[in-house]
């Protein structure tokens, strides 16, 4: 079994469901005591979104280049960035650390193709929905991605970053983000791409009949097919 390096605490919140992911789907296909081979690198949320709202992703690279390090030096053979938002800096990531980096949006492109799907809806930060690195990985594979509106994206951004973040769920926010997905698949969107990792914990296919990609699940899928390889 390959080891992963999992950069996590942005946030903690969804790196809780990467380990728990990933070591029910090892132990699914392998059984018994078999569980992930893993490290995980945890930040501090506060510095992250720091340099976010500075708009210097790169000391947030700085940062996460020099974590995949450590855990590349202590033996992991991959890393995996445990939030939609950091791959932004993925590419130039893997440039600087020469191993694998697990990218969200490719194995969300393939999930998506793999349904025939050509235009889906995008939920995320403002940074996930309005640049081009989740946007160009579905445009490589055929697949149109729309966004909401930039009222609702405002809206999005802040309840990720001061409810999800903070471990808060509300039935209100719930209640929005479906509102905004109707007007996403008024637009002709197939499907939703919940592009942001604690989306998964705020709506479920109980929900709604609108086909969605939660990315956190797909992501630790990679993830599992990396390690097994």
């Amino acid at each position: 079994m390959k080891i992963l390096g999992l950069i996590g605490g942005i946030s903690w919140v969804s790196t809780l469901d990467y380990y728990k992911l990933i070591n029910e789907g090892i132990n699914e296909k392998l059984g018994g005591l078999n569980f992930a081979e893993c490290m995980i690198y945890s930040f501090n949320y506060a510095d992250i979104k720091r340099n976010n709202d500075a708009n210097d992703w790169d000391k947030t690279l700085e940062m996460i280049t020099k974590a995949s390090l450590n855990m590349k030096n202590g033996g992991a053979e991959a890393i995996v960035l445990c939030a939609n938002t950091m791959h932004l800096i993925a590419d130039k990531l893997e440039q600087n650390i020469q191993i694998p980096v697990i990218h969200i949006a490719s194995a969300t492109a393939d999930v998506i193709k793999q349904k025939g799907m050509k235009k889906v809806g995008m939920l995320g930060t403002r940074f996930t929905m309005e640049r081009d690195f989740f946007r160009n990985k579905l445009i490589e594979n055929g697949i149109e991605m729309i966004i909401p509106d930039d009222e609702d994206r405002a809206h999005i951004h802040h309840t990720i970053f001061e409810e999800f973040g903070r471990g808060i769920f509300k039935p209100e926010t719930r209640k929005y983000y479906l509102e905004v997905m109707q007007k996403l698949v008024a637009k002709g969107a197939e499907g939703i791409i919940l592009g942001c990792t604690e989306i998964p914990m705020l709506i479920s296919k109980d929900d709604t009949d609108i086909p969605m990609f939660d990315t956190t699940a797909i992501h630790a899928n990679a993830a599992i097919e990396f390690a097994l390889s």
